[in-house]
């Protein structure tokens, strides 16, 4: 089965602008950029696909850290393959940039289209390794300042900051002067889907996982890393292993060596050039849910009535959510919605968006083992009826909470499997839990 290319490949600012664009067929039509941007900015409904057709041209994009990486062309692709594509070249520049912003991009503009012809030609998808690239690729990184430089929208930030060393470029490598920080930093992150009925039970719920690393080791050594002794994959194995770490499935990156996985839970490898995932995993078990939310609808009178939504914070009192934001959907027909949050507690905001019809619910840092109330007033045009009652909600939660984790997979060490004893590079190990589709009935 032959390969369909890609006529175009562009990426935008969040404001639409364009800042690359490359033309590889020649067959590109003119205004591709704005009109791509027209139709995913007024999208008729709802947010875009990631896959559409405009006037017999197919586009294909994802959204990176507020940007927006799109291809176009006129033949009959596969979407996931150049989905797939997309999220590699979206990592290589990350890899090279140091960074994925607007700014890194602009600054290196001349390594970005170099990085496009090496890894596109005439079209056709060609190597998206980092560490494949690095032999052919001539041009080094304008380093920027990555807090500086990531200028998004509230709802994009976040509160976990990297430490500066891991967004330094793999060609650079945070030489200087001959000499080089030997580090390597690893990323545990967990993205939860939980869905809670109106009583606040939980109706189902899973863990999305994986291991990320990125290493700037010199002498590309082989490494070690050691899971928890009592890991279990598979439901089937699990038994009657009562308090061990249960995972549903799981999948390891190219270069892991499962020879002592089995009997130790130990991962050898040699990592390769810039950012990679080690290991992804999946649970569906039951698990203690971070936060539990308690909706409840009540009448004040017969044209107004009253949502409360109350929130507790299931997790020990050392660990904190950040970035927290409650969306809890009101009646198209409101005439009026007012909202009151608790004044004992500092850094919270609640406001209605009648586009939205929605009160949008935010918290700078929710503190483990403590409960938060929301009270929204609603006044009707006509008399509250049961149709009224069945437009409020669900409520949706998005948070992050740093150095926890909810599956309890801990990294019990990661050394250097031979090396001289004067070799002690520094390791960063850093637990992020962030919700994924956090949902409850009302």
């Amino acid at each position: 089965m032959s390969i369909a290319p890609v006529s175009q490949f562009f990426i935008l600012s969040p404001r639409g602008d364009t800042i690359i664009s490359k033309d590889y067929r020649g067959d590109a039509v003119a205004g591709t950029t704005d009109t791509f941007f027209r139709k995913v900015k007024f999208w008729e409904s709802g947010d875009p696909p990631p896959c559409f057709t405009i006037d017999g041209v197919n586009y294909i994009y994802v959204r990176k850290n507020g940007l927006l990486f799109a291809v176009s062309t006129q033949w009959n692709v596969s979407p996931s393959m150049f989905l797939e594509l997309l999220n590699r070249l979206a990592k290589v520049f990350k890899d090279y940039c140091g960074v994925l912003s607007e700014e890194a991009i602009r600054k290196n503009f001349i390594l970005v289209y170099e990085l496009l012809d090496e890894t596109l030609d005439y079209g056709y998808p060609q190597g998206t390794s980092t560490e494949t690239l690095r032999n052919h690729v001539r041009n080094e990184p304008i380093l920027v300042d990555s807090v500086k430089s990531m200028r998004l929208p509230s709802a994009l930030k976040t509160k976990t900051a990297p430490s500066s060393s891991i967004q330094k470029p793999v060609s650079g490598s945070g030489q200087k002067n001959g000499s080089q920080r030997n580090e390597i930093f690893v990323d545990i992150l967990e993205r939860l889907s939980v869905l809670f009925s109106q009583s606040g039970q939980v109706v189902n719920s899973s863990i999305d996982g994986c291991i990320q690393m990125k290493s700037y080791l010199s002498g590309n050594p082989e490494l070690r890393l050691a899971l928890n002794e009592d890991l279990v994959v598979g439901k089937a194995n699990a038994g009657s292993s009562f308090g061990s770490v249960v995972l549903d499935d799981c999948n390891f990156h190219e270069c892991a060596k499962l020879d002592e996985f089995e009997s130790m839970r130990q991962l050898s490898f040699t990592p390769p050039d810039g950012e990679f995932v080690l290991l992804n995993y999946r649970m569906n078990a039951e698990f203690r849910c971070p936060f539990r939310l308690f909706p409840s609808i009540g009448d004040i009178d017969p044209y107004r009535m009253e949502v409360v939504v109350i929130v507790r914070a299931d997790m020990p009192e050392t660990a904190a959510g950040t970035n927290v934001v409650v969306r809890l959907p009101m009646p198209r027909n409101a005439v009026s919605v007012s909202s009151e949050v608790e004044s004992r507690v500092p850094g919270q905001t609640a406001e209605y968006s009648a586009n939205e019809h929605r009160v949008v619910w935010t918290i700078k840092k929710f503190q483990g083992s403590s409960e938060l109330t929301l009270r929204a007033k609603v006044t009707l045009p006509n008399v509250v009826n049961a149709a009224n009652r069945k437009e409020v909600g669900p409520v949706s939660m998005q948070f992050e909470i740093p150095m926890y984790n909810v599956s309890n997979l801990q990294v019990r060490y990661l050394k250097i499997a031979e090396f001289a004893k004067s070799y002690n590079p520094f390791r960063w190990v850093r637990y992020v839990t962030q919700s994924s589709s956090y949902v409850c009935r009302v």
